[in-house]
């Protein structure tokens, strides 16, 4: 078995083990599953505008990773590009080398009444992506970054913090931005997967599709039970409708309707000039959140809403402080409402620990709506104009230059 496969069913099997807080003098003996599954699904949405070309390009830079894959293919839920996404992924023990499957689907999907998933192969397997160990920077970069949190109509006490290039060091700079994120195990583009969408097998997901209902998914080597129901609260999120007014000398008010199925939101906001950016965001506690603009876990949920880390589902409105963007060439404001994980095993795990657990199967599915509104330099809704250059890349941190002058048209 290749040692990519046993490193994820080691994973699994750790997990599984640890899925109980109460410690037992019985260790239970936990056996890796047969067979795994991953459903991703993501919304994505900009300000009216879900059909602007080169949106995708962005995922890097705001928070998600394309890892090289066409937004119209496999690993879109883990890109910015506006429309609805679904990735699903499949393997089993018995055919390391992935196994070709179907996947029936409930009528309200509107999908037809299967999907096709197809081995990846080593060949054409995708990258994950990353951020890079090391950098070569060619010269010292120019200028400053203030970054400022909190929803608040004025700047707090204590901010900005401010990293001025002038004096920073390469290290001081790449650290300067460093925050929460945790790296997830979700749907995957591995050799030993099989995948949809694929190569043969794409389709849009359809406005006003529902993947409530029974799901089964069956092919050489998968356990005859592989199926389950998705409930209502891991159905596809709405867009996330983020929507700002007021700016320039005075705060900028960011609301949005609620999401039934969200549990927790996040905002953060990027504005530059060619010597200046400017970062903001909606903790309560200093956090940029390039790592929050994804999938988290509901542990990790649970945690950084009880830190003020991330806004409470019942919220649906936060201030950007007065004049923080006033002088910036251009600015965007992002947001993710994050929805329940769900987490499924057959059969359920025995209460007698006594009792090893055998699981045929696993399923894990993750949901999330994301959103990206441009600002203008006042701080209201931007009417998409041409900016000036903004300042260049800076390594290790998003590339504000790169996406608003792709953003902006230059």
């Amino acid at each position: 078995m290749p040692a990519r496969t046993m490193s994820r069913l080691a994973l699994t099997a750790v997990a599984l083990a640890s899925t109980s807080p109460v410690v037992f003098a019985q260790t239970q003996v936990v056996k890796p599953p047969i067979a795994q599954y991953w459903m991703d699904i993501s919304t994505v949405s900009m300000a009216g505008m879900d059909g602007m070309p080169g949106l995708g390009t962005l995922a890097g830079m705001m928070g998600g990773k394309s890892g090289g894959v066409v937004n119209s293919g496999f690993g879109a839920t883990k890109g910015m590009s506006p429309g609805r996404w679904l990735d699903l992924a499949v393997m089993t023990q018995r055919k390391p080398a992935g196994t070709q499957a179907t996947q029936a689907i409930p009528p309200g999907q509107s999908m037809g009444a299967s999907l096709t998933l197809l081995p990846v192969e080593n060949t054409t397997a995708q990258a994950t992506g990353g951020v890079k160990d090391s950098y070569d920077v060619p010269e010292q970069p120019k200028g400053r970054i203030l970054f400022y949190w909190g929803c608040s109509e004025t700047v707090r006490a204590g901010q900005p913090k401010i990293l001025d290039f002038s004096s920073a060091g390469v290290q001081e700079y790449s650290k300067f931005m460093v925050g929460r994120g945790v790296r997830q195990l979700g749907a995957a583009a591995v050799p030993g997967n099989a995948i949809w969408p694929n190569p043969q097998n794409r389709q849009s997901v359809p406005k006003g599709a529902s993947l409530v209902g029974q799901h089964s998914v069956s092919g050489d080597g998968l356990p005859a039970s592989l199926q389950f129901a998705v409930p209502a609260a891991q159905d596809i999120m709405p867009a996330l409708a983020l929507a700002a007014s007021g700016g320039g000398g005075n705060a900028t008010h960011v609301n949005w309707p609620s999401i039934a199925t969200a549990r927790a939101y996040f905002l953060n906001a990027m504005g530059g000039s060619d010597q200046e950016m400017v970062i903001w965001s909606s903790s309560e506690v200093p956090e940029p959140g390039w790592g929050l603009m994804d999938y988290l876990g509901n542990t990790n949920l649970d945690k950084w809403l009880t830190e003020k880390v991330l806004l409470p589902a019942t919220q649906t409105q936060c201030a950007i402080p007065a004049g923080i963007f006033a002088k910036t060439d251009g600015a965007m404001v992002q947001g993710i409402a994050y929805g329940q994980d769900l987490h499924l095993a057959h059969p359920p795990r025995p209460t007698d620990r006594k009792v090893a657990w055998e699981p045929e199967w696993t399923a894990q599915i993750r949901v999330k709506s994301l959103a990206m509104l441009p600002l203008e330099q006042g701080g209201g809704a931007s009417k998409m104009e041409p900016q000036k250059p903004l300042m260049p890349a800076i390594p290790g941190l998003p590339d504000i230059g790169g996406a608003l002058k792709g953003l902006f048209g230059r």
